[in-house]
């Protein structure tokens, strides 16, 4: 949401928590607007309408957990899907492509987990353990920022290419290719790890002020 639309979605939960015969403090706005803001209002709203519509749980003055459920599914739900992406892409294109999913967080997780090909040289009684890590790395980086996600995940053609000075193949889109597209330029242009030895920082704060001697006093 815009914060131009913070008075607009202040009415839409008051009027909501009215329904419930419910008030709303000023503390409780700021939670639910802090909480949902990166949504988009059309978004909220109908999460909102769809939980009053619940016949179990509309009964009930809805959380923010609720609405964002109802919005984008639990986390659960959006690592499960993921996974259903990386599993087929594995299958389906293998290890020598190299890919760009439209879900920068996947990136991110199997960057942590040594990269597409590495993913790929996985037995197959190992995918389960496989599916669970990426699962929980996926889950962890959806509310941080993706920092170290590469833009496009390195198949053994264009490594061995690259390596030898050849020319390198396009990479497979996976998923929407307009999403996909919006990830590498994304991620190509996103801060990366920074690294910072000790000496270097010690050199460059600040220095610490003497505390005055009161040996003699």
């Amino acid at each position: 949401m815009q914060p131009t639309e913070s008075e607009k979605f202040r009415t839409l939960l008051s009027g909501v928590a009215s329904f419930y015969r419910a008030e709303v403090s000023t503390f409780q706005l700021s939670i639910w607007w802090e909480t949902l803001r990166s949504f988009d209002m059309p978004a909220v709203e109908d999460a909102f309408l769809r939980h009053l519509k619940n016949p179990d749980n509309g009964q009930f003055m809805p959380k923010p957990a609720d609405i964002i459920k109802l919005i984008g599914g639990s986390n659960a739900d959006s690592a499960q899907i993921a996974w259903t992406k990386v599993d087929r892409a594995v299958r389906h294109v293998g290890p020598y492509q190299t890919v760009i999913f439209d879900d920068p967080i996947i990136h991110a997780a199997l960057a942590d987990m040594g990269g597409w090909v590495e993913l790929s040289r996985k037995e197959d009684d190992a995918w389960p353990f496989v599916q669970r890590e990426f699962e929980n790395r996926y889950r962890g980086y959806r509310n941080m920022p993706q920092l170290g996600a590469v833009p496009r995940l390195v198949g053994l053609f264009e490594f061995e290419n690259t390596k030898n000075g050849h020319a390198v193949a396009e990479p497979v889109l996976l998923g929407d290719p307009h999403k996909a597209m919006q990830v590498m330029h994304r991620l190509s242009d996103a801060p990366r790890l920074t690294i910072t030895h000790l000496s270097d920082a010690l050199r460059d704060a600040a220095p610490i002020p003497k505390l005055p001697d009161r040996s003699a006093a």
